[in-house]
C-alpha cells in the first residue's frame, strides 16, 4: 500500500494535523509526518516533493496557516495528488490561509479543504488510495453504510420526541 506524507508548515499547526493522523490510523494507511516552511527551508519542501513517489507515497497532504504556500510549492515539485489544509492563525481566522490554498495558477492543481479539515484531508487520500485497493475501498464503503445507520437512528429519534410533544 502505497502511504501519505503529511507535512506541516510549523509544528503549531500539529494539533489541527492530528486529526488526520487518526483517520489514517482508522485505515491502516501507513503516513510519514514532517515540519517543512514553503518560506523557511523551500530546498527540503522541492527535495522532499521530488522524491514522494519513489519513497511510495500516494498523496501528500499540506497543512499551513497566514500565507500558505506550502501545498502550492509541493505541487510545483510533483504529479503526485496535493491535499491543501488551510490552518486557523490569529490574524484573519483562516481565510488568509484558505485563500493562499484555493488559488493555485493553472496545472499547479491542490485540493483543499476547509480550514483545519485535516480529517477531511486524509479521507480524501484514502479515497485516492481506494482507487487501486479493494480493500481500503470496502472500509470506506462500510464507514459510509454506518454514517447512514446512524443518521437514520437519530431520526427515528427525533420522530418519537416530536410524537411526545
Amino acid at each position: 500500500m502505497k502511504k501519505i506524507a503529511v507535512l506541516m508548515g510549523s509544528d503549531s499547526d500539529l494539533p489541527v494535523v492530528k486529526a488526520a493522523f487518526q483517520v489514517l490510523r482508522e485505515y491502516g494507511v501507513p503516513y510519514e509526518a514532517h515540519v517543512m516552511s514553503a518560506h523557511r527551508s523551500p530546498e527540503a519542501v522541492r527535495d522532499f516533493a521530488l522524491a514522494a513517489r519513489e519513497r511510495g507515497f500516494g498523496a501528500i497532504i499540506a497543512a499551513a496557516g497566514k500565507a500558505a504556500h506550502l501545498a502550492g510549492a509541493v505541487a510545483a515539485n510533483t504529479t503526485l495528488p496535493v491535499i491543501g489544509i488551510p490552518v486557523k492563525s490569529s490574524t484573519l481566522d483562516g481565510l488568509d490561509a484558505l485563500l493562499a490554498t484555493v488559488q493555485m495558477p493553472s496545472g499547479m492543481p491542490v485540493a483543499t479543504v476547509a480550514i483545519d479539515g485535516a480529517a477531511n484531508a486524509a479521507l480524501l487520500a484514502v479515497q485516492m488510495l481506494a482507487l487501486s485497493d479493494a480493500a481500503l475501498a470496502e472500509k470506506l464503503d462500510a464507514t459510509r453504510r454506518e454514517m447512514k445507520a446512524k443518521i437514520a437512528e437519530k431520526d427515528a429519534r427525533l420522530q418519537k420526541e416530536l410524537e411526545n410533544l
